[in-house]
């Protein structure tokens, strides 16, 4: 047993949140400081169009594919390398912070894999749902889907929690409820950007794959389908 003196009072945050924050923000640190020519040379001011360009999703390729049929590796790697993608050092290091406070209440819960299932698939799935009704502005990148996809599963958590207690459950969506208003007055204020789209629909994404996910969750959905 542990002595109190020499246990942590923070519990450590999970390996795979820890492993996206650090690619999130590597990533972001290497592109600002080639933008200020520290490092890489003069042809490294434009990495972050270049990133862009080569790796954020695109919703017009996206519309190519649906309507022709191909699929090529370079465009549906898209899906999964945009998240890593930011316009400018605050964007990635709020979706960094983001990250870090959901996927800590996560995975104190969740598997590794399981954190990152719901990461991964957050972001594919809100990409292709931007991509069905919007196609100008057709870009998207950040983070943000895939870690709305994190606050998803915490409202799953945080609904199963309110059922046990006999509470009201509808109040487990008051986080993104908050969230979704500050982006609509961001929206009024500042112009509107459809980009909300993918950030819902990753929300959605990750609430339902928690029911797959979590501890026990496909057991227990396969115990329903078997009772009925």
């Amino acid at each position: 047993m542990r002595s109190p003196e020499t246990e942590s009072p923070l519990n450590p945050l999970p390996p795979v949140v820890m492993a996206l924050f650090l690619a999130i923000i590597g990533i972001e640190i290497a592109i600002s400081l080639g933008a200020r020519g520290i490092i890489g040379g003069p042809g490294a001011i434009g990495w972050r169009q270049a990133a862009i360009q080569d790796y954020a999703f695109n919703s017009q390729v996206m519309q190519w594919m649906w309507t022709n049929g191909r699929y090529p590796p370079e465009h549906l790697v898209r899906f999964v390398t945009y998240p890593f993608v930011h316009g400018d050092f605050t964007h990635a290091l709020f979706a960094g912070v983001m990250l870090l406070a959901m996927g800590k209440f996560v995975g104190e819960i969740f598997s590794g894999w399981a954190v990152l299932a719901v990461f991964v698939s957050s972001s594919i799935l809100g990409a292709a749902f931007y991509a069905a009704f919007v196609v100008d502005p057709p870009w998207v990148y950040g983070a943000f889907p895939g870690v709305y996809g994190l606050i998803g599963a915490f409202t799953y958590l945080l609904w199963l929690k309110l059922g046990e207690l006999g509470a009201r459950q509808t109040r487990a969506f008051a986080l993104i409820g908050l969230l979704m208003g500050a982006q609509l007055l961001f929206s009024l204020l500042f112009g509107a950007n459809m980009r909300w789209l993918a950030d819902v629909a990753g929300f959605g994404a990750g609430f339902v794959l928690s029911f797959f996910v979590s501890p026990g969750g496909w057991r227990k959905i396969h115990q329903r389908l078997r009772g009925r």
